[in-house]
């Protein structure tokens, strides 16, 4: 049961909530604190190319 619950779940999350665990699991990976600035830049960087011009999704 609760592997079907499991499956479920996964299914039924936004791609918004499928990133936001992909960056928290990235940044959990970090070994100290210049690497976790480093990866903070790189998610930053990342957003910032997501995004259009004034702020909007491209």
């Amino acid at each position: 049961m609760y592997a079907l619950w499991k499956i479920v779940n996964e299914l039924t999350k936004s791609a918004e909530q499928r990133r936001l665990e992909r960056e928290e699991a990235y940044l959990a990976e970090a070994v100290d604190l210049y690497d976790l600035e480093a990866r903070m830049r790189d998610l930053d960087r990342q957003a910032s190319k997501r995004t259009g011009w004034m702020g909007f999704n491209a």
